[in-house]
């Protein structure tokens, strides 16, 4: 991937596509525009009469998005949250009507790769790290007053990062002496205060991970999105998730799992099989990137794709 969006890599574009269109003439969302790349293959799947409408957090991807569908009259985007779905789909008239949702979790390329968006221990910005730079709390801005029990525990909760209370404690050193507002400048105070390195990961990996999810709030995001989508489909309209680390996929797995299983009751009570309010079927297993995709776009060498559809 790069920062052009003309040389964007969408992670397991066709295998979405191919499991979310399956009625051309249906109203789809996509969750997380980006790019544009899957909501691309999606409009070419789509009939004259299929809708397409695309959400994104980042005003640049919303501007490429208008720019680049401009003349498609089956295509809107809206900035905002995937959060906001119900909302969304409630003020166009198509709550329960619709076919398909896609989210493919995490940051995008050109969010990684410009150096201003703060993403990145690799480059040297300002430590920003907001999906929408118009609003919320900078990671600069948390970091400066949080204090280390707090830091400690973001780091271990959402970046699984096991000397959090080390690297917490090391942040809070620094910031006494000299504010943290670069990321190279953060990126370094972890390195040093990390102990034990892994081979071919920067030690600042799982910190920038656990800081860029708490300040975009993308796993409880993830949950509220979740709960939205069974009033959102209709039946037979489908979830496809694509996640990046073992949080989000937890999440998904755990929701389509509850979902699939329906009703939390005790092994003994008799009930029957069309009992148990299920909400959605499990499509297939669980899919990763192959080995090309991998070589080609090793940023794809996480992901998973999740699929389920309403009852």
């Amino acid at each position: 991937m790069s920062d052009s969006p003309a040389a964007h890599v969408t992670v397991l574009l066709h295998e979405a596509v191919d499991a979310l269109v399956i009625d051309p003439d249906g109203f789809y969302i996509d969750g997380t525009f980006g790019r544009g790349g899957h909501s691309q293959l999606i409009l070419e799947r789509l009939s004259p009469q299929g809708r397409l409408l695309a959400i994104d957090k980042d005003p640049q991807a919303v501007a490429t998005g208008r720019e680049k569908f401009a003349r498609d009259e089956r295509f809107e985007i809206a900035q905002g949250s995937f959060t906001q779905l119900e909302e969304l789909v409630a003020e166009r008239g198509r709550s329960g009507e619709v076919a398909g949702v896609l989210v493919d979790l995490g940051v995008s390329s050109p969010q990684l790769d410009e150096a201003q968006r703060g993403f990145s221990f690799m480059q040297d910005g300002p430590l920003d790290m907001r999906m929408d730079t118009t609003q919320g709390q900078s990671a600069a801005d948390w970091i400066s007053t949080a204090k280390d029990t707090e830091l400690a525990k973001i780091l271990k909760e959402y970046g699984e990062e096991k000397f959090a209370k080390r690297i917490a404690r090391a942040i809070v050193t620094a910031r006494e002496e000299t504010p943290i507002v670069r990321t190279l400048q953060l990126a370094k105070i972890i390195a040093d205060a990390h102990p034990s390195w892994e081979v071919g990961k920067h030690p600042a990996t799982r910190s920038f991970l656990a800081i860029r999810l708490f300040i975009n709030k993308e796993l409880e995001d993830l949950r509220d999105l979740l709960e939205q989508i069974t009033g959102a489909l209709k039946p037979g309209g489908r979830l496809v998730a694509i996640s990046f680390h073992s949080l989000e996929d937890r999440i998904v797995k755990r929701f389509m799992r509850d979902k699939a299983k329906g009703d939390n009751l005790p092994r003994n009570v008799p009930v029957l099989e069309s009992q148990l309010n299920k909400t959605l079927r499990i499509i297939g297993k669980a899919t990763k990137p192959s080995d090309q995709e991998i070589a080609i776009n090793v940023r794809s060498r996480s992901a998973v794709m999740r699929v389920a559809e309403k009852l």
